[in-house]
This record gives structure tokens, sequence and C-alpha cells, in this order.
């Protein structure tokens, strides 16, 4: 297996005092490279005549490492380590979001207009008209991150508590790439029943409502329901995503070695709410062959074994009935999708796929196989991670689609928004610039979220989801407020 690459997220800062002379820091230097760290800022706290203390950064390639890495500081005769923390738990102290107020509150008479007795007018106007709502409150650019804990990444069922931080980093993600204000809500509860209730209930506070990290086969019902009960939008992440990003990215690489969605065999490992998101995305793009594996081998249809989907990817893929393992389905195959684990696709099962392969390894944080083992097999290698080129990330995604869904004030997102939010971000990366290393666009890009805003609210218009925005006068001049 091949060793990962050290990266700031296990990035320690590491305090130590070391003798003051000539070459006492190029040792410390070097242990912390013979020990397989990489060194980045090196910062002066003090300078002494006989000791002097300075902030090592060091990037580790996980918790093990770091520590390897501090004993043979350690180790150095002379050399004592003082304090040593971890960047990323520094990051998270006290949470990464607050609310702050956008109007001052410094006189009389702003405390009398943004409260009472001047806020009772507002409450009546929305009574009165709920739409009116979406443009005096932050119903209109508000979004419900919303958890039950039991799939959090790669973690698993860690319970709401542990949920919270990734939650919160989604509402930064969201603040950051659209200016869209999130908030987490953790829920206690596993209960699909429990968690449409309490999701139906907070709607009203909110123009959208994001699921994130809830396992299947929950997440497929508590998303239908809510569609089916919201008028505002409801958008799994961790299936529709994932989806649309991996479609985007597929768009760009099919351009490099001239082959067509409808011509392609398609592998999919993993078949649980990504896994399904994805092939249902591929199918409405015009994909034709396509065929899941799981733990217990090829999905098809009258398989004992149970299906996630409630048997939607058994009846829709693999329609020529095809059993075995995963080395069987990938004879042939032009694409694999990653969806799953760790190592579960090797240097041999590359070999058996047609020209040119295409292999997105997408599970986290460690792929399928990694792109050091699949390089000079595979034409075109992504994963969904930053150290690597051709990262498939939600990120891409997912602001810019609630940035389009709130824009037009949409009653949902249906698959042609998804397909052209795929096809926006697919598009900011001009043909010229296409190479196997650059098939979808960095995650920083800034062009990605008003592209896909754009033609997610042109979908939503064209598919008569966004609802008609009447031209009235919101200053409440001549509404009934007087």
């Amino acid at each position: 297996m091949v060793e990962a690459i050290p990266s700031a997220s296990y990035s320690l800062t590491i305090r130590v005092e070391y003798p003051h002379r000539a070459g006492a820091l190029g040792q410390i230097m070097t242990a912390i490279g013979g020990a397989g760290g990489i060194v980045g800022a090196v910062d002066i706290v003090r300078m002494g005549q006989k000791r002097s203390i300075r902030d090592i950064t060091v990037n580790a390639r996980d918790s093990e490492h770091g520590r390897r890495i501090i004993q043979a500081i350690e180790g150095l005769p002379e050399v004592e380590v003082v304090n040593v923390s971890d960047r990323t738990f520094l990051i998270h102290l006290g949470g990464k979001i607050e609310v702050t107020p956008k109007r001052q509150l410094a006189t009389r008479d702003d405390l009398s207009m943004a409260y009472t007795p001047g806020v009772a007018r507002v409450c009546r106007a929305i009574a009165e008209d709920p739409e009116r709502a979406f443009n005096l409150t932050i119903k209109r650019n508000t979004v419900a991150v919303v958890t039950d804990g039991t799939a959090v990444l790669g973690l698993g069922d860690i319970g709401p508590e542990a949920a919270l931080p990734v939650m919160e980093g989604k509402a930064m993600l969201f603040k950051t790439f659209a200016d869209v204000d999130a908030f987490p809500i953790c829920l206690d509860t596993r209960d699909p029943d429990e968690i449409v209730s309490v999701v139906r209930s907070i709607a009203p506070t909110f123009g959208g409502i994001n699921l994130e990290d809830i396992s299947a086969p929950r997440c497929f019902e508590i998303e239908e329901r809510l569609k089916r009960e919201l008028e505002i939008p409801v958008f799994h992440d961790d299936q529709h995503g994932t989806a649309v990003v991996m479609l985007a990215a597929l768009i760009n690489a099919l351009k490099i070695v001239g082959k067509r969605i409808e011509d392609l065999k398609i592998v999919i490992t993993g078949v649980g709410a990504a896994g399904v998101a994805c092939a249902k995305i591929l199918l409405s793009a015009g994909a034709r062959n396509i065929i899941g594996c799981d733990r217990d081998g090829i999905v098809y249809r009258g398989r004992e074994a149970a299906d996630t989907s409630g048997g939607w990817f058994a009846e829709n893929t693999n329609l020529e009935g095809l059993r075995g393992t995963l080395a069987d389905a990938i004879e042939g195959a032009d694409v694999f999708l990653g969806l799953s684990a760790p190592g579960v696709l090797s240097v041999e099962h590359v070999k058996k796929m047609a020209r040119d392969p295409i292999v997105f390894a997408m599970a986290n944080p460690d792929p399928e196989i990694r792109p050091e083992e699949a390089a000079g097999h595979a034409r075109i290698v992504a994963t969904g991670r930053s150290d690597y080129p051709n990262q498939i990330n939600n990120v891409l995604c997912f602001p810019g689609i609630f940035r389009g869904a709130l824009d037009v004030r949409a009653r949902g997102i249906d698959e042609e928004m998804k397909l052209a939010a795929a096809r926006a971000i697919a598009g900011v990366i001009s043909e010229d610039q296409l190479s196997e290393d650059y098939i979808i666009p960095s995650v920083f890009d800034e062009r990605v979220a008003p592209a896909v805003a754009g033609a997610v609210a042109e979908a939503a218009q064209r598919s008569g989801l966004a609802r008609k925005v009447e031209d009235r006068n919101e200053m409440g001049i001549t509404s009934s407020g007087f």
C-alpha cells in the first residue's frame, strides 16, 4: 500500500526549546524530515543567549505519524518539546460559525423598528401574505443543514453531537462559496417519522433543507417524504451532490478519451445513497450499461442480498443479469466509480478494463485505489481528496445549487436542475484547458458557484419549479402595514 502524503489535515505546531548554537535548529529539521514530516512555517518565539524557542509547523500523514515525528524531536540531546498544538483542533475551538446582526442597534429608533413596536407591522404583513416571508425574513437566504449523525464522512454512525463539527463546516462552505446562510440542525433521533416531523416543523424558518450524513436506506424515505410535504427545496447532498460532481467530471473525461456516455460500460462499487444517486443521474444523462457491486458481489434482479434503494438499483441496472464479483464486472469496463471502501480496486482490475479506462475512486479519506497505483494503467484518475488532482468534491455543487434555487424561490430541485448543475461545472473548464489531470475545476474557482446558480435557476424556470415573483413594493409603503 502506498503511503499517504502528509497534509494540513494532520498539521501540528510544535514548540521546541533548543541550544542557541549553530546547527541545533538544523538537527531538529533533519529529525523531522527523517521521520517523514513536511516542515511549513518556522516562527521565533524567543531568542536567548543560551537557549531559543521556536514554533515549527509540520504536516503529518495521520495521528500516529504525528506522534512519531514528536518522538524523533524528543530523542535529540538538549532539545525539549515544550508544547504541541493540533492545528485542526484549534480551528474548531468554540465552533466555526456565529450569528451576527445585519443592522446596527445604536439608537431607540433602531430598536423600535427592528423589534417592538415596529416589528409588529411586518409580522401582520406576513400573516396576511406568507410569501412575503421570503423578502422580509432570513428565509430568503437561509438553509438548514440537517443530520442524525448516522453516516458521517468516513466515520459512520457517530451520533448528532459528534456530527456537529461537520455540519458547522458545511455551513461555512455555503457562506464562503455562495453567500448562503446555513445553520446546522443535529437531531437526536434515528426514527424517519420523527426526523420528517421535526424538519417539517422547522421549515417555515428556512428557504431550503440540506439533508446530510443520514444512513441508507432511511435517507431515501426521509428525502422523498420531505420533498412531497414541503414547498421548498430538499436536497440530500450525500446522494445528489456526489452524483452531480461525478457527472461533471465524467463529461469532461469523455471529451479526452473520445467516448460517448451511451456507449460506456460503467461499474459502480457501493450501492448506498451516493451509488444509487450516481446511477440515476447517469441514466438521466444517457448511460445504458451500469453494473453495481456491493460486499455480496454484483447486484442483479432477484438477488437475495439487501438492496438499500428498495429494489430500484437491481431493477434499473445490469440489464443483462451479469453475476459474480467485481473482477467479473470490471472486465471490459470503460468507467469505474468507487463509492465504497479503501483498496477494493487493484491494479489487476484496472488492467482488465477497456481502452483508456476512467477510474473515479471516491472513497474518503482512503480511495478504492491510490492514484500512484493506478498511474500508467488508467488514462484518467479522480478521487475525493484535495491532495491529488481531479478532486470530486461536493462543494463544487451544493452552494451553487441552493444559490440558484433560492434566487428563484424554487419549490424543489428536480433532475433537470441537477443535470444543468453538472453541465455548468464541466463547462467552467474550456476544451483547450482540459487534460488528464484537469477534468474538474478547483473548489476555489470563483466561476463555479455563479455558473451553477445561473444554470439551476434557468432549469427551475423551464421546469415550472420557480415561483412567480410579483413586482411589489417590499418597502411596505403600499402594504396593509400602513
